[in-house]
């Protein structure tokens, strides 16, 4: 394939990702509003699952194919991404307030995940049955969610009236083909930005922790950037963490149980991928949990140590 012809589908994968998410915000919020459900519960179990599938398939993926070091780089880089970038881009657009209980349950999940991961990791490898662990992180997770759910709709007094079958049916097909195009769209990012990449002679874990983790968080980066547009910020924080979660707590057990039983980690990501995940969770958590939002210099600083993080790989 020539460098045009890759070029044009790399251009065709963000055309996809950015109309996708455009009919997958409006999707979600229209899921949000005939519920009752909290917007940032959507974004947080809805929203989340579906923007970490990219992350999901290229880990799982590159296990299978014998590209653990990119497996491995794409599921810490894509938080790592999330928060820094994503997030903190959120905070200085347009700086949510956030439910502390609703959020300090889940903030707190996140920031054990992010250090138990580095605690399991710190040997060179993330064994299989001590990585159980992290999967109880995430069944937390989601029992607190569905509790939060089920907490609000119990709220809502009167009955909502039932949206007509037509409608439902066009707003759930809205939301399919919104996850669909950015699913699509992330793949096309993914292959053609990695052959790019790999033609300038980058090392294959440098690839997964940065273009391929930042391509496979593009989900999550046009669903903050189309709900900052639509003045969501509660839908996009919850959907940062819930992604965090599944990133942190699901894609590298299930990567232990295929390769082996034993994931091999890299010294690069036990010595800098994962202190950095670490440091910009804690970064991304303090501030909302002390004051009840988050603040535009809070956002700068992620985004600078984000940008540190990304200076330092290339060292």
């Amino acid at each position: 394939m020539g460098l045009w012809s890759t070029v044009l589908l790399f251009l065709l994968g963000l055309a996809l990702i950015v109309k996708g998410g455009d009919w997958f915000l409006d999707g979600a919020v229209w899921i949000a509003e005939t519920t009752g459900v909290p917007r940032f519960i959507i974004g947080a179990t809805v929203v989340s699952l579906a923007t970490t599938l990219p992350e999901l398939t290229v880990s799982i993926t590159g296990v299978l194919e014998g590209q653990t070091e990119l497996a491995v780089g794409n599921a810490v880089g894509s938080a790592t991404a999330n928060l820094g970038l994503i997030l903190g881009l959120s905070a200085v657009c347009a700086p949510a307030a956030v439910d502390r209980r609703q959020f300090g349950v889940k903030a707190g999940l996140m920031a054990a995940a992010a250090g138990l991961l580095a605690l399991l990791c710190a040997g060179g490898a993330l064994p299989a049955l001590p990585s159980l662990l992290l999967l109880g992180v995430f069944a937390a997770y989601l029992a607190d969610s569905l509790r939060d759910a089920r907490r609000a709709m119990g709220r809502e007094r009167a009955p909502r009236p039932g949206a007509p079958r037509r409608r439902t049916a066009e707003m759930l097909c809205l939301f399919a083909a919104g996850t669909a195009g950015i699913i699509a769209g992330s793949r096309l990012l993914i292959d053609h930005g990695s052959a790019l990449a790999l033609a300038l002679g980058v090392p294959p874990g440098i690839i997964g922790v940065t273009l391929v983790a930042v391509g496979t968080s593009l989900p999550e980066l046009v669903t903050t950037v189309t709900a900052i547009a639509k003045k969501e910020p509660s839908l996009s924080v919850g959907n940062i963490i819930g992604a965090n979660v599944i990133d942190l707590t699901l894609i590298l057990p299930v990567c232990s149980l295929l390769s082996g039983g034993r994931l091999a980690i890299s010294a690069r990501t036990t010595a800098l991928d994962l202190p950095a995940c670490l440091l910009l969770t804690l970064a991304a958590v303090a501030v909302p949990l002390a004051a009840g939002r988050f603040r535009r210099w809070q956002g700068a600083a992620m985004l600078a140590l984000y940008a540190g993080y990304t200076a330092l790989l290339f060292c």
